[in-house]
């Protein structure tokens, strides 16, 4: 069995029918036939149950698309790493951010580029779990994250860079700022206003961080709203809908003159940040590098 033969195989599988595989892989079908009945006879087991219409893999054939998906993945990073070695750090850096981490890009970015000049850039941004999903499927090499990094991937499975904390601050519309010049408000204070806080069925590591702040204090926050994205959030206080509390790194994605930033008086606690990778694959030397413009 080759390499030729598995790419037949998984692309079988792919479409659940000969004729539609052997159209995707410009050739004819009786040639994918035969290649196919060589991998069940070599293997000695069926790797396909025939349907009326569509082909069902079979217990082996699922083992067999799991370990082949997984070699080939190995070959092309180490492909990858050999036109690296001989070629310098060039190509494609493919990474992921979730949107209250976007502001902390641009510094590295622009050091990595002056570094680097033969690199371009895939940027995703979406929340945990999406960027966790394309993390799983290498669509994406890193994340720049608030920790814990809330996806369906295992946390032993994640290897984790710390970045510098990032303090809360209020956030309250302009127009409802107070009048003392110290530009500070306290969690008693705060808790009199109605409340917006990012939350989803999926990430609550934030809001909950927040509500125990608040408890912790002795008040609780009269929240009017569970939103999913910060920019809502942002505009929502910019509307003069609610308060809330941010990172302070939030900020620079968002400026606005209808938003007070206020430091919390009586209250610190940052938000952990970090760089997120699978432990089981081996970063490019790109992606190695821009790792480094972070320290």
């Amino acid at each position: 069995m080759d390499i030729r033969q598995l790419k037949y195989f998984l692309t079988i599988a792919q479409e659940k029918q000969i004729t539609r595989a052997a159209k995707l892989l410009h050739m004819e079908q009786p040639p994918l036939s035969r290649q196919l009945m060589l991998m069940e006879e070599e293997l000695g087991a069926k790797l396909f149950e025939r349907g009326y219409k569509e082909l069902t893999l079979t217990a082996a054939g699922e083992l067999l698309k799991v370990k082949a998906e997984a070699l080939l993945l190995q070959l092309d990073e180490t492909v990858n790493e050999v036109k690296e070695l001989e070629a310098g750090v060039r190509g494609t850096l493919s990474i992921g951010a979730v949107v209250s981490c976007v502001s902390i890009l641009p510094k590295p970015i622009g050091q990595f580029r002056a570094r680097y000049p033969d690199v371009t850039y895939k940027i995703a941004e979406g929340d945990h779990f999406s960027l966790g999903e394309m993390l799983t499927n290498r669509a994406i090499e890193l994340v720049v994250s608030r920790l814990p990094f809330e996806s369906d991937i295992l946390p032993t499975r994640l290897a984790v860079h710390q970045l510098p904390s990032d303090p809360y601050v209020a956030l309250m519309p302009a127009a409802w700022a107070p009048a003392s010049s110290d530009q500070a408000i306290s969690i008693e204070e705060l808790a009199q206003f109605d409340f917006l806080t990012l939350k989803t069925d999926k990430t609550i590591r934030m809001h909950e961080r927040v509500v125990q702040t608040f408890m912790s204090k002795g008040h609780e926050p009269k929240i009017i709203g569970e939103c999913s994205s910060v920019a809502i959030i942002m505009s929502l206080v910019a509307a003069g809908i609610g308060v809330t509390v941010f990172p302070k790194s939030v900020i620079a994605s968002f400026p606005s003159e209808q938003v007070t930033v206020l430091e919390l008086r009586d209250a610190h606690f940052e938000s952990d940040v970090g760089i997120v990778w699978l432990l089981d694959q081996k970063l490019s030397r790109r992606a190695e590098h821009f790792i480094a413009c972070f320290e």
